[in-house]
């Protein structure tokens, strides 16, 4: 049976659309246009399928805290890190990410800080798009994705959301917000709180709890997300020489780390400092 087409949201996509606060001036609509508009072009979709650098790192954290806890002995056991990276196969990777994914390892097995808890929820970090939910707001429906990591019960009943992250990004809010709206539709008879982890840095965020009037909030900003998205995909599959005005540029030092720069016209590879 197809499956019905419906627009879609995602904190992904949001992202996309408007960066986080103070990070506005790496920020490039182009990106968003190769990422959404033209992924099924040969070249871009080359790119699209291989994972760079950080999200290397970041799937194969993940990864490596599901294997801990498919295998809680690992955890106590003086080889447990090299047992979990050879099930991993961490060995066939770039010496960058296994340096980096092996000191995610060594952190957790020291702070393992879901040994114990409830857990409802454990993402391997590799499932690809999870399974949409939908919404529904006035007359407009649409998809919902949120790749949530780990979801755990505290001991008075109340949801836990818990998003793992690397490198040195500071925490987006909104993210947090995005999957307390999806968890009040998965599970709509229980409270919930969302928090990040950096597994590299240890830092942790405040617990982040919504009301029903902010959670509506967040909706209706996903839906305007929607509408905006699928209103420039058919701006530019009407007119694809408008690429550049639909998604425009933003040449820079972010280049260097843009997977589309090897393809982008606008691509800048030397910055002055």
């Amino acid at each position: 049976m197809n499956k019905i087409w419906r627009p879609f949201a995602s904190y992904n996509l949001w992202l996309q659309f408007a960066p986080p606060v103070g990070q506005e001036h790496f920020h490039c609509d182009m990106k968003r246009g190769f990422t959404k508009a033209r992924k099924k072009e040969p070249q871009v979709q080359s790119l699209l399928e291989k994972d760079t650098t950080p999200q290397r790192i970041g799937i194969l954290a993940q990864r490596g805290i599901y294997e801990f806890h498919q295998y809680p002995a690992m955890l106590s056991r003086k080889d447990g890190v090299e047992q979990v990276a050879e099930i991993m196969q961490l060995s066939r990777e770039s010496v960058e990410v296994q340096e980096r994914v092996i000191s995610v390892l060594q952190k957790y097995q020291e702070n393992p800080i879901l040994l114990g808890k409830k857990i409802l929820k454990l993402n391997r970090g590799d499932e690809g798009f999870p399974e949409p939910i939908l919404i529904k707001y006035g007359n407009y429906i649409f998809n919902l994705y949120a790749a949530i990591d780990c979801i755990y019960t505290e001991p008075d009943g109340m949801l836990h959301i818990l998003d793992f992250k690397t490198g040195k990004s500071d925490f987006d809010l909104r993210q947090g917000y995005v999957y307390l709206l999806a968890v009040s539709y998965l599970y709509p008879q229980q409270k919930a709180i969302a928090s990040f982890y950096n597994l590299e840095t240890g830092k942790e965020s405040q617990p982040i709890s919504a009301t029903a009037d902010t959670l509506k909030f967040f909706q209706i900003e996903l839906v305007q997300i929607a509408q905006r998205h699928q209103k420039d995909l058919k701006r530019y599959r009407n007119n694809p020489a408008d690429f550049r005005i639909i998604y425009p540029p933003n040449p820079g030092i972010s280049c260097r780390h843009c997977p589309f720069n090897s393809i982008c016209n606008f691509s800048v590879s030397e910055v002055a400092a």
